[in-house]
């Protein structure tokens, strides 16, 4: 029998490390593009190979999960992006470093979907709040690469940072060995025809398709907001980089206050709600012409998106219990995809125009969402 909390401690110090993959190389890339003597083209690849990775592994580690458990499968996840940091550390060669960003993005999309997998499947009747409280994990990792790198790079190269934080995941791979986790919930074999119906299923490609929306707003304020400061604000560069950490900041302690709200609120009113204040922030950042506005307006972005993910996986794992690793999978390839092309979509309509007007895509993203929830909210428990 497995411990509860242990199991929750496991999923979190896996989220953590996942946090940690996503901001890494993006912190990174100021330092990686002189050393190696490469141009923005090269250095935006290894973005995308990090994208790539983390698409592949959200893809495989539901199958994985149902038929074989979560044990292994965190394990594996760990070690790969523990030897994926180690030869960021120390590589001199640009094609193992693009191996190696490659590898920790495909074992964090394995531990971001394992991780939010196992929360649902342990968190009987809390699921939403469970998945919230993992989210803070997410934040930390997210606030504190960049925070901690801008703040030790003086005193060390971030060669040696990157190794303590590559062998500082040993401590969680230990972890993962010596507890016990939840029964694989397939163990006779994997039920090929009940997986392959579940692409099949109108509700979950829809709840798949509201975090399409979500994850692409994310990504887009992260990747976005600072060069609106910048570019709007007229705020100095490293000021406008830190300022970004508010986005992060609001998201993470959103994401602890719905661990308590989720335990007695409705999910989907804290949802609907969440999501009108992030209108309410977007506007105010767009319309600002000063920085205290616009950092206000960015914290209330991140208290806005906080609830998304949360919320929508526990209505996954509540859904499809049984093979819930598998539903996960599919929401997370969908949720990538959208945090690949609304970005991308951003960045052409700032081209065009300016990212004040390009930020207008936020309030249509979350119109949609809001018409996506209305179609599904009868055919939901």
């Amino acid at each position: 029998m497995y411990n509860r909390l242990a199991v929750f401690s496991a999923s979190c110090l896996g989220m953590l490390i996942f946090g940690i993959v996503l901001t890494t190389i993006g912190a990174l890339l100021p330092l990686i593009i002189p050393k190696f003597q490469i141009d923005k083209i090269d250095a935006g690849s290894l973005m995308s190979l990090l994208s790539i990775g983390i698409l592949i592994g959200s893809l495989i580690f539901g199958p994985i999960s149902d038929r074989f458990g979560f044990k292994l499968l965190l394990i594996v996840a760990a070690f790969v992006i523990l030897i994926g940091l180690l030869n960021i550390a120390f590589t001199k060669s640009f094609a193992l470093l693009r191996i190696s960003t490659f590898s920790i993005g495909f074992g964090g999309g394995i531990l971001n979907g394992a991780t939010n997998a196992l929360v649902a499947d342990i968190s009987v009747g809390e699921k939403s709040a469970g998945l919230s409280l993992l989210g803070v994990f997410f934040g930390i990792g997210a606030i504190g690469i960049p925070f901690l790198l801008g703040l030790l790079l003086d005193y060390m190269t971030y060669e040696s940072f990157i190794s303590i934080i590559g062998f500082s995941v040993l401590f969680p791979i230990i972890f993962f060995m010596i507890i016990r986790f939840p029964k694989p919930k397939q163990v006779e074999g994997f039920p090929l025809k009940e997986g392959v119906n579940l692409l099949r299923s109108g509700i979950l490609l829809m709840l798949g398709l509201i975090l399409f929306f979500e994850s692409g707003m994310e990504i887009t304020v992260s990747s976005w907001a600072a060069i609106f400061l910048e570019e709007e604000i007229l705020i100095e560069q490293n000021t406008a980089i830190f300022l970004l950490s508010f986005f992060w900041l609001g998201l993470t302690l959103g994401r602890l206050a719905l661990g308590v709200i989720l335990k007695s609120a409705a999910p989907l009113k804290v949802f609907v709600l969440s999501l009108l204040l992030a209108v309410a922030g977007v506007f105010i950042m767009i319309s600002s012409s000063e920085q205290t506005s616009a950092v206000v307006g960015l914290f209330l972005i991140g208290i806005g998106f906080a609830a998304g993910f949360p919320v929508i996986l526990g209505i996954v794992g509540d859904l499809y219990a049984q093979l819930s690793g598998t539903a996960f999978s599919i929401v997370f390839v969908i949720a990538l995809i959208g945090g690949s092309t609304i970005p991308l979509l951003t960045g052409v309509v700032a081209e065009a125009y300016e990212l004040r007007v390009s930020f207008i895509i936020i309030p249509i993203c979350i119109t949609v969402m809001l018409l996506l929830l209305t179609a599904i909210r009868k055919r939901i428990p």
